[in-house]
C-alpha cells in the first residue's frame, strides 16, 4: 500500500514540476491540486487501493474535537507533572544583577526547581534547543556590535558551562537527531532584526570539526523554526514571503531540494515542531489561539499528514506559540499568555510556560508571568542534569 502511494505521488509531482516550471518557480516542487492534475485512471486506482483519503484532506477543515478544547488551562493537579521525567528549558526577560535582559532558566515538568542557566547581565540568550541526548543546548545571543547589534548562534554543555560560537549573524538553530550537528539559517541583512523571516540559506556545523557545510538547496530564505526529523531526512519549518511561498509550514529535504507545502493537509499554522518518533508534527494555529497535533508520514518521497486534532485553545485576547514534543512524545511544551509580537527577543509580558497531554487536557507551569516563552524539553535521563 504505502509502495503504491509513492509511486502515485512521484507520478504525479512529475507533472507539478512542468506546472511550475511555466510559472516560472525555479523548478521547486510545490504542492498543487491533486485532483485536477492526475488522470482519471490513477484516481481510480487510488481509490481501489483504499488510500485516496491520504492523497489529500480538505484544506481548513474543522478538526473534530475543536468545540471541546478547554479555552483556559486545567488545574495543575489534572497532570501528574510530577512523575514526567523530563526538564524543561525556555528563555525569559528578568532581571539580573540588577540589569534586565533575557536569560535561559532550566525547570522541571511541574515548574519547580528552577536554574538560571546563563546569568550574564550584559548578554541576552534565547531560543534555547537541547541536544538529544540532553548533554547540550544550542541558542541564540544578542550582543553588542559597536553601536548596534547582532545575534550570533552557539552551543554550551546544560549546566551553562563551555560556551562555544557556531556562527555570527545566524538564528534559529537545531540539533541533527544524532546530535552531532546544528544546523541554522543566516541572517538575511547584516543589520540586526527581531523579524523571524529575516533568513536567508540553511547550514551544517559539526561541533567535532568546526566545519560549516551550506544546504544543497540555495534557494532557502525565509524560513525559521526549523525542525530535523528523527530519520535525519526532513525538517519541517516555517517560511513568510520565500521561494514563492505565502506564509505556510512546509517540509524540505535534509540532503535534497524537494520542497512541499503542508497546507493542503489543513495545516494553516506556524513554527513546527517534529516528535522524537518522527511520527507526529505539531504546532500553532495561523490564529494564535490554538495548538494543533497531526500525524506525518516522512517515510515517502512525497511527506503526507492526517488526523489533524487540536490539544489546546485559549480565549479571546490570548495566544499560543512555541510548540515542542516531549522526548517520549506524549506531552508538548507552549508559551501562553496575551496577544503580543512573541517572536525571539520581543517581549511578551504575562507570557508562561504550559504542557499539554495530547488530549486537550493542558496546565500552566510557571505564573510569573516574565515574558516566558520557546519552551524546549531536555531528556535528562539521558546524560543531561
Amino acid at each position: 500500500m504505502q509502495q503504491a502511494y509513492d509511486l502515485i505521488s512521484r507520478f504525479a509531482y512529475a507533472g507539478e514540476t512542468e506546472f511550475g516550471e511555466m510559472k516560472g518557480e525555479h523548478n521547486m516542487r510545490k504542492t498543487f491540486d491533486y485532483k485536477k492534475h492526475l488522470s482519471c485512471s490513477c484516481i481510480l486506482f487510488c481509490l481501489s487501493l483504499g488510500v485516496f483519503g491520504w492523497v489529500e484532506t480538505a484544506w481548513g477543515a474543522q478538526p473534530p474535537n475543536e468545540a471541546e478544547l478547554r479555552k483556559q488551562p486545567n488545574a495543575k493537579s489534572e497532570l501528574n507533572l510530577k512523575a514526567i521525567p523530563f526538564k524543561i528549558i525556555y528563555e525569559t526577560f528578568r532581571e539580573t544583577d540588577g540589569r534586565e535582559n533575557w536569560e535561559l532558566y532550566l525547570i522541571n515538568a511541574d515548574g519547580s526547581n528552577a536554574t538560571n542557566l546563563t546569568q550574564t547581565p550584559d548578554v541576552d540568550e534565547m531560543y534555547p534547543h537541547a541536544s538529544p541526548d540532553g548533554t547540550k543546548v544550542c541558542f541564540v545571543t544578542d550582543e553588542k556590535r559597536e553601536k548596534s547589534k547582532v545575534r550570533n548562534v552557539y552551543y554550551m554543555n546544560i549546566d551553562g558551562t563551555g560556551r562555544v560560537k557556531v556562527a555570527d549573524n545566524a538564528r534559529q538553530p537545531c540539533w541533527s537527531p544524532d546530535g552531532k550537528t546544528i544546523a541554522y539559517v543566516k541572517s538575511e541583512y547584516e543589520r540586526y532584526t527581531t523579524r523571524a523571516l529575516g533568513t536567508k540559506g540553511l547550514f551544517f556545523y559539526d561541533i567535532s570539526t568546526g566545519r560549516h557545510e551550506q544546504h544543497p538547496n540555495r534557494d532557502l530564505h525565509h524560513i525559521y523554526n526549523i525542525s530535523w526529523s528523527a530519520d535525519s531526512k526532513w525538517f519541517v519549518a516555517s517560511v513568510s514571503g520565500g521561494m514563492g511561498f505565502g506564509h505556510t509550514i512546509i517540509a524540505f529535504e535534509a540532503q535534497g531540494t524537494g520542497v512541499f507545502n503542508l497546507k493542503k493537509y489543513g495545516i494553516k499554522g506556524c513554527r513546527p515542531d517534529l516528535s522524537s518518533d518522527g511520527r507526529t508534527i505539531g504546532w500553532a494555529e495561523i490564529s494564535e489561539v490554538d495548538v494543533y497535533v497531526a500525524d506525518i508520514d516522512l517515510t515517502l518521497s512525497v511527506p503526507r499528514v492526517a488526523d489533524v486534532r487540536g490539544v489546546a485553545k485559549c480565549a479571546n485576547g490570548n495566544c499560543v506559540n512555541h510548540t515542542d514534543f516531549s522526548p517520549d512524545s506524549r506531552y508538548v511544551a507552549f508559551g501562553y499568555g496575551p496577544e503580543a509580537n512573541y517572536s525571539v527577543g520581543s517581549k511578551t509580558p504575562g507570557w508562561n510556560i504550559c504542557v499539554g497531554d495530547l488530549t486537550g487536557k493542558w496546565v500552566q507551569i510557571t505564573t510569573d508571568g516574565n515574558h516566558n516563552k520557546e519552551p524546549d524539553w531536555v531528556p535528562i535521563g539521558k546524560g543531561g542534569l
